[in-house]
């Protein structure tokens, strides 16, 4: 019988759905089972509402994220604990039921508000061994709790960052998840031409997240005025994908995409990705070997995101208005193209999320199906242990 899991999302954004893809896809390689449940529809029809709501509002007022972020979330205050007091007794209910219902090996956590659930239930066994993927550059004390059997995260620094809340946390350091689609990346010309790209053309890539956050519709209009091919991809936002095809239709310069799932392609056939510092965006940027001009326009953890992003190189920051966007970006393709940027993660080339991911669950004894676990991978380091 095959081993089962249950991966915990969070609908905000598209960021920890596509994880929650990418972990389930590599589940289902190792010979797992797995289901994906949204903490925010495990909270109840009402909860997740608000919840969403709030999130949005925050996200529209950088101010106030970054000081509910830095000045709670970071530091652990009394605004987050109230925050965690909310939430987890919903979630732990929820969670036990659905494990009731369906047992499960294994709970990996993607999204921060799914850990304490995990970490509560991790204290009365027999219950899933529990694992905690972080892809943000830095975790904060949400991420953290005590009883998570492994800790995953993408840097040294993330690495540090777990311990800053648990010194004696078990950490692994594995290389940014990204989508299966960017193992087998179409070459550029091929890509060029099923979109109606010319191949000599200057292209890029504009993206604002799932939500469709920033100026994108104003950077399309500029830097396809400045000469430049944009494919520019709305995500779940219907008015902002609306207005791009109205804009199309006047300049032939413009591709617009609403929610696709051609990223892959698309990112194979620009020069450059333009786009907020979103972890796994800027990861599956640098796996398609493509320059990054990042919006400074993502409050809390975006602005830990984009320092890291900066660090690891092939990245440029820009300011979030379409003239400073243009001057960015027209800039980046007049200077000489660079290496390879480094990956994040441990940092070496050709490393391979997959085999990361079998060898932590083998280290926690989970390993089985076709790749055995493959503990001694070498993408895969036990951060801080011999």
């Amino acid at each position: 019988m095959p081993k089962r899991a249950v991966i915990l999302s969070g609908s905000l954004g598209l960021g920890h759905d596509v994880v929650s893809e990418v972990v389930s896809a590599s589940l289902a390689g190792l010979g797992w089972e797995s289901r994906t449940l949204d903490c925010m529809r495990l909270l109840g029809p009402r909860a997740g509402r608000a919840g969403d709501w709030v999130f949005r509002r925050l996200m529209a007022m950088p101010g106030v994220f970054d000081g509910l972020h830095f000045a709670h979330l970071r530091a652990g205050s009394r605004v987050a604990t109230a925050m965690d007091r909310a939430a987890t007794p919903r979630l732990v209910a929820a969670l036990r039921g659905e494990l009731r219902r369906e047992p499960a090996d294994l709970v990996i956590s993607v999204f921060a508000a799914g850990v304490p659930a995990a970490a509560e239930l991790a204290g009365s066994r027999p219950w899933p061994r529990t694992v905690v993927l972080c892809p943000d550059a830095l975790p904060h004390a949400t991420w953290v709790r005590p009883g998570i059997d492994l800790f995953l995260v993408t840097s040294p620094a993330g690495a540090a960052g777990v311990r800053r809340y648990l010194p004696r946390a078990r950490v692994g350091v594995v290389p940014p998840p990204v989508r299966p689609a960017f193992a087998h990346l179409r070459p550029r010309l091929q890509a060029r031409a099923s979109l109606g790209i010319p191949a000599d053309a200057r292209c890029v890539l504009l993206m604002g997240g799932g939500w469709g956050l920033g100026p994108v519709e104003g950077a399309a209009r500029a830097l396809a005025a400045a000469g430049v091919h944009v494919l520019a991809v709305a995500g779940r936002n219907r008015r902002l994908a609306a207005r791009l095809e109205s804009l199309a239709a006047g300049s032939p310069r413009v591709h617009p995409f609403g929610f696709t799932p051609r990223v892959a392609e698309l990112m194979s056939a620009c020069d450059l990705v333009v786009t907020l510092p979103g972890a796994l965006t800027c990861g599956e940027a640098r796996v398609a070997g493509r320059r990054l001009v990042l919006l400074d326009a993502m409050p809390g953890h975006g602005r830990e995101n984009l320092q890291h992003e900066l660090e690891l190189g092939g990245a440029e920051a820009c300011g979030p208005r379409p003239p400073e966007i243009t001057a960015s970006v027209l800039a980046a393709f007049d200077r000489p193209a660079p290496g390879r940027p480094r990956t994040a993660g441990a940092g070496v080339p050709g490393e391979d999320w997959d085999q990361a991911f079998a060898a932590a669950l083998a280290s926690i004894g989970l390993a089985s199906g076709p790749s055995g676990g493959r503990a001694n991978a070498p993408t895969f380091r036990e951060a801080g242990y011999p």
